[in-house]
């Protein structure tokens, strides 16, 4: 009598087992597919971003200011960064100018502290010194050293309508020049580094002149043998890259 109602029972409980365990499976696969659907929104965002920025510069002006004349954009390297003017003036053009004389404007904005060359910023300038001055808009020079140079890549490249010439002296080289080489196709470039460069390898010049070469026709690299990072002195203290650039007129697209 026991036993039977022993059996009894048990029978009834692996019933209830297996209806439960059915009803578990049954949970896990509605939860399972839960999990694994997945829903698809649409929407719209909107918003505005305002960039606040300071650049100081030096503008020298050619003395006949009654017509319009070429401008030459200088961009000093990363020693020069700050708010004191003078430093501007240590390298380049404007250090040229000390004991010689140029036809041209001159434009040679100051990097602050803790930053660096932004193309957009310096568009923003070069749009507000050609609009206040007479500067002929087909004659518009940059160069650049170091840090300036690397500034000279990504803004010609950000806006290559604007220039006439470019002259970039131990320079790196971005990734977005290094694809977008052909972008550059019509101006002239003159390139300088120094082959024992030890701030900036000379290959980045090396590497950019070869592309540029495929579809640019006026474009040469000059690589100073003896020359360390330093290898632009020989280069702005010497007449011959003012009179290249000043008989450069820019090319239609």
């Amino acid at each position: 009598m026991r036993s039977t109602f022993f059996l009894k029972n048990l029978n009834s409980l692996h019933h209830n087992l297996f209806k439960m365990k059915n009803t578990i499976q049954l949970f896990l696969l509605v939860i399972s597919f839960s999990c694994f659907s997945q829903k698809e929104t649409t929407g719209d965002f909107k918003s505005e971003i305002t960039t606040h920025f300071e650049l100081k510069y030096i503008l020298s002006k050619p003395e006949n200011g009654k017509e319009n004349k070429p401008l030459i954009i200088f961009l000093h390297g990363s020693g020069e960064k700050g708010d004191d003017l003078e430093k501007v003036k240590i390298h380049g053009p404007l250090k040229y100018l000390k004991t010689n004389k140029l036809d041209a404007y001159i434009l040679a904005p100051q990097c602050p502290d803790g930053k660096y060359w932004n193309s957009e910023e310096l568009y923003l300038l070069i749009q507000k010194i050609t609009t206040e001055n007479k500067i002929d808009p087909n004659r518009i020079y940059l160069t650049g050293l170091s840090m300036g140079a690397w500034g000279v890549w990504n803004l010609a490249y950000a806006h290559p309508e604007l220039f006439a010439a470019l002259v970039p002296i131990a320079g790196y080289v971005d990734r977005i020049p290094m694809v977008e080489n052909c972008k550059l196709a019509n101006i002239p470039i003159r390139i300088y580094h120094g082959l024992i460069d030890e701030v900036v390898d000379v290959q980045y010049s090396i590497n950019i002149y070869k592309k540029l070469k495929e579809c640019n026709k006026d474009i040469q690299l000059e690589i100073f043998d003896d020359a360390q990072h330093d290898s632009w002195t020989r280069v702005y203290d010497n007449p011959d890259i003012y009179n290249w650039m000043l008989k450069q007129s820019k090319k239609a697209n």
